[in-house]
């Protein structure tokens, strides 16, 4: 039987997705035909350990793309993107939930879990697409308007998704686990949609705008990555499934290409992104290299060899604030001699010609 449109038949007879045990007309889910193996640790029955394991991996890995883009501090669309990792991470916590069965299929609780994750999932393409057009400088990235555009977009998205999912799971407002169109549209179409998009936006961008076309290399792989994972999963889980005796299955591999084809995300995004170092606060700390004349040994008679040297110093105040000498700049160096200094000459920091 072939895919149809607004149909979940063949896609849950193929794939373990998480919606897939609140759908169909028996009120059991569908089952799929082949799924891995699971686990039972203690008194507790793990469904899809292999896939949980790349969650986790994926989480470790969103927190350090997370990490790096945090970095970039002025660079272009920095607060825009590094929103859409943080969601990327939160689908993968949720889905090591649910995949795993931790929370049951039979629970109460299940649908609204599955609800969530589905708007999530929704949302986070929808947090792709708005960053695809932040290069294009629609409106200044960073700020207000380009922030609550985008959250209020993709909270618009969650909650239209939610609602889908939520309904069709409990058959209300003119859904059912049977009639499943809208579900069918928001899960599987718009995804596409969204990456198509996003990936059309940053091809324009990379020839009319970029001089350097190696970030091709970057939106090619995730493309290949995307493409590659929506294919294991919906053409040849059962198929992959059976040559490993369940030991995996397509949705292992189609959650590690995804974690690819994310990565390459990131990798994009950095190497068309120059942090401008004259404002970024850097990780190495400034070194200031500030010489005291009463410290020199000079004394008296070698005070002015002493404050010769010191306009070689790598920091000059100019009249302004002392870095050794106060906040005001003001403040003087008192000698063994009392307030006037050594031989009575009033010290202040830094030293001027006129003083001695």
């Amino acid at each position: 039987m072939g895919l149809q449109f607004g149909s979940f038949d063949t896609v849950c007879s193929t794939a373990a997705l998480v919606i897939c045990p609140l759908l169909g007309q028996s009120g059991q889910g569908i089952e799929p035909n082949c799924y891995s193996r699971n686990v039972q640790i203690g008194s507790t029955l793990i469904f899809q350990p292999s896939t949980c394991f790349v969650h986790i991996v994926a989480i470790l890995m969103t927190a350090i793309m997370i990490y790096h883009i945090r970095c970039k501090y002025t660079a272009v669309g920095r607060k825009e993107i590094v929103t859409f990792f943080w969601m990327y991470m939160l689908i993968e916590l949720l889905a090591i939930f649910l995949d795993s069965g931790i929370i049951p299929t039979a629970n109460t609780s299940y649908p609204w879990f599955a609800a969530v994750y589905t708007g999530l999932i929704a949302s986070a393409y929808c947090c792709l697409l708005i960053n695809g057009f932040v290069g294009f400088q629609f409106a200044e990235d960073g700020t207000p308007l380009s922030l609550w555009f985008l959250r209020l977009s993709c909270l618009t998205i969650f909650g239209v998704t939610f609602f889908v999912a939520i309904a069709t799971f409990k058959s209300f407002a003119g859904f059912s686990p049977t009639k499943t169109t809208g579900l069918f549209v928001v899960y599987l179409i718009w995804p596409i949609f969204c990456v198509t998009t996003y990936t059309l936006s940053q091809l324009v961008l990379v020839f009319r705008t970029l001089d350097d076309r190696w970030p091709l290399g970057d939106i090619i792989f995730g493309i290949a990555f995307y493409t590659v994972a929506q294919v294991l999963l919906f053409a040849f889980s059962i198929n992959i499934c059976n040559a490993i005796k369940h030991y995996l299955d397509g949705l292992f591999f189609f959650t590690l290409c995804v974690l690819l084809s994310v990565m390459m995300v990131y990798k994009y995004w950095d190497s068309i992104t120059r942090e401008d170092l004259e404002f970024s606060v850097g990780s190495k700390l400034a070194v200031w290299e500030v010489k005291d004349p009463l410290l020199t040994g000079g004394g008296a008679t070698g005070g002015v060899t002493d404050y010769e040297e010191d306009t070689t110093s790598t920091y000059h105040a100019g009249g302004g604030a002392s870095l050794v000498g106060g906040v005001s700049g003001g403040q003087y160096y008192y000698g063994a001699k009392g307030p006037g200094g050594y031989a009575g000459a009033q010290r202040g920091y830094p030293p001027t010609s006129d003083r001695y």
